[in-house]
């Protein structure tokens, strides 16, 4: 199995990586998302069910903006980037969740009418669900990503929008697989008992 960096190796990354403090923010909002967000596939599911592993998706949601603040300064691919940090670190499995945080590679509806999700889509989710560190909804997310990433461009615009009707569909699947609705995240999240190392 691969190696996966402990939560605290993650702390490290950041400080090593000059992650400013409103990226490690939203991080942190990200992962706590997420964690929601198997949590309830875990507890919707038998317990012979295949479910993310959790340190893969804490991991993943924590790193996957590592290369966010270099990437500020020289306008590089930061997912890209990103997951060229996790594989020089020797992780591999992280290095695939960083990298598909922006876009997914494959969207799989027959594994998700199956209530079957990996790390990587939850935290493609979960990142698409947080703007800074506020949970917003899809609509208010791609708002910003727009005005914030489109540069006024039809075609950026065209490629932003397409991916976040993706993320549209994988919210309808995700949520048919949870007792609580997309709506419900914050609450969500706000009552969850979050272990100590996800303040």
């Amino acid at each position: 199995m691969a190696s996966i960096p402990t939560i605290q190796q993650c702390y490290s990354l950041m400080d090593e990586y000059a992650m400013l403090d409103n990226i490690r923010a939203h991080s942190l909002m990200v992962a706590r998302v997420a964690n929601v967000l198997l949590q309830g596939l875990a507890d919707a599911s038998t317990p012979d069910a295949m479910l993310p592993e959790t340190d893969l998706v804490l991991t993943g949601a924590l790193l996957h903006d590592i290369a966010k603040t270099p990437c500020l300064e020289n306008r590089c691919d930061h997912a890209r980037q990103g997951r060229d940090i996790c594989l020089e670190l020797g992780y591999p499995e992280v290095a695939e969740v960083v990298r598909e945080h922006v876009i997914l590679s494959e969207f799989s509806p027959n594994r998700y009418v199956s209530g079957l999700f990996l790390a990587k889509e939850l935290v493609y989710y979960a990142d698409k669900r947080v703007r800074h560190e506020e949970i917003v909804s899809l609509e208010e997310r791609l708002d910003y990503i727009l005005e914030r990433y489109g540069n006024n461009d039809a075609r950026r615009h065209d490629l932003i929008r397409k991916n976040f009707n993706k993320c549209l569909q994988l919210e309808t699947f995700l949520f048919a697989s949870l007792v609580i609705q997309a709506d419900d995240i914050q609450e969500a999240v706000t009552g969850h008992d979050f272990p100590t190392f996800l303040p």
